[in-house]
């Protein structure tokens, strides 16, 4: 199973999605930015280093929030979500066609990627 980061940052009472461009797997789907950890490679490094690689972002990554398993027909992944904060940086999108800032009660009117659905929910409960 496969270990893959994500990031909830947050702006006031809304959150960051980002949408996967045509031609990625799960196009079309929003999701929490992040990306898979490497060999080697701590969860909370992974996270900076794909927001730095993704959206140009540095960031501070913060406690760990919510996790879910998920098996897609392209494999088993595990995802890990962190709270993150914007220290420096302009959105810049290399792998997703649009970004939003999506109040947490609407999170769940998105088309999400199947893993991301669960630490959605969590958001929206208040567990994360």
């Amino acid at each position: 199973m496969k270990t893959v980061t994500a990031a909830i940052i947050r702006r006031g009472d809304a959150v960051l999605l980002t949408r996967r461009a045509e031609g990625e797997k799960l196009a079309g789907c929003w999701e929490f930015p992040g990306g898979k950890v490497q060999e080697g490679e701590t969860p909370e490094a992974c996270l900076a280093r794909e927001l730095r690689e993704e959206l140009t972002l540095e960031c501070t990554i913060g406690a760990r929030v919510a996790a879910s398993e998920y098996h897609y027909d392209h494999g088993a992944f595990e995802i890990v979500a962190y709270e993150a904060e914007i220290v420096s940086g302009t959105l810049t999108l290399s792998v997703h066609d649009q970004a939003e800032w999506v109040p947490i009660a609407s999170l769940l009117d998105y088309l999400l990627a199947p893993a991301d659905i669960p630490i959605a929910r969590g958001i929206r409960a208040g567990e994360g």
